[in-house]
């Protein structure tokens, strides 16, 4: 079955960077778009970044452009978010994304605190 596990959150102060990787199996990982959402205390699941199956076209909230950016390897079956100029805003459960025929997987998400 699909399975997502994101990895990289922490502790990170304003003005930081942080990456995080996610790493996918069960399904064939170059047929599918993958992204990043997020959920901060007391808020909905909102969308972060989105990438194309071949890693050409890219989609980001317009809170992050210019600060994150989303990368895929299709040879390791990983993506990856880098996430610079951290903002206290910026502290929620990150979760990895998986697109397949109408259907969104997630991953168990991790942890992303900005706080000085």
């Amino acid at each position: 079955q699909v399975q997502l596990v994101e990895s990289g959150g922490g502790l990170v102060q304003p003005g930081g960077s942080l990456r995080l990787s996610c790493a996918a199996s069960g399904f064939t990982f170059n047929s599918d778009d993958m992204g990043w959402h997020r959920q901060a205390p007391g808020k909905g699941r909102e969308f972060v970044a989105r990438i194309s199956r071949n890693g050409i076209s890219f989609d980001y909230a317009d809170s992050v452009k210019g600060r994150f950016t989303i990368s895929r390897d299709n040879a390791k079956n990983t993506v990856a978010l880098q996430m610079n100029s951290l903002k206290p805003d910026d502290t929620a459960i990150y979760y990895c994304a998986a697109f397949r025929a109408g259907v969104t997987y997630w991953g168990q998400g991790t942890q992303v605190t900005v706080s000085s």
